[in-house]
């Protein structure tokens, strides 16, 4: 199990991008900042058939073909990202936390990854982590629509009616797809009262 300590080790240190680098410091800037778009368009490139195969549902190829990237490259922080959703679409989050702290780790603050693990999170319980993630996601950027759903998802799920009111309010300011907003209008109905959940419609026949 991953515990707090290893995800505020990679979603809250918010190292720099330079930090580590084993680039020559007397190289010109330039050079170096084309050099590193460079490495991180051909990682790009290299999961774009992996990713259109999990768009469309084909997990288990999208699965393996990401893997074959990832093992082709074990600093691709694309891959495991994908691999992590992977993983989650099949409902096995432990697997999908793996892979997403992993593309944490090899980019430092990367959204999507940090999204995905505060997702996993939530689906396992885990929910004062959960939030941690949420909050250095909107810390980085304010406002930002994913993590203002994951807050309002995560604040539901633990039964907090006026953080989850907030922040999903929030989240449908920012104009989201219509499924999701739909979604999130259902949760906030519910917690307005003015829709009764079905097991409790149950309790009352």
């Amino acid at each position: 199990m991953f515990s707090v300590d290893i995800i505020e080790q990679f979603c809250y240190s918010a190292p720099e991008v330079f930090a580590h680098s084993t680039l020559n410091p007397s190289s010109n800037r330039t050079d170096i900042l084309q050099t590193m778009s460079d490495e991180y368009e051909e990682r790009w490139d290299a999961v774009q058939e992996g990713a259109e195969l999990l768009r469309e549902g084909e997990l288990e190829a999208a699965l393996a073909e990401l893997q074959r990237v990832a093992d082709d490259d074990p600093e691709n922080e694309y891959a495991q990202n994908y691999l992590g959703a992977v993983y989650f679409e099949q409902g096995e989050f432990m697997p999908a936390m793996k892979h997403y702290l992993r593309a944490i780790e090899l980019k430092a603050n990367y959204l999507g990854a940090m999204l995905g693990l505060g997702h996993c999170l939530r689906m396992l319980g885990r929910h004062d982590e959960a939030i941690k993630v949420g909050k250095q996601i909107l810390h980085l950027q304010k406002d930002d629509a994913d993590a203002l759903h994951l807050m309002g998802m995560i604040y539901f799920a633990r039964g907090d009616r006026n953080q989850a009111l907030d922040y999903l309010e929030r989240f449908l300011s920012t104009g989201p797809e219509a499924e999701v907003a739909t979604e999130a209008q259902g949760i906030l109905q519910m917690l307005r009262g003015e829709v009764i959940p079905l097991h409790e419609q149950d309790d009352h026949n």
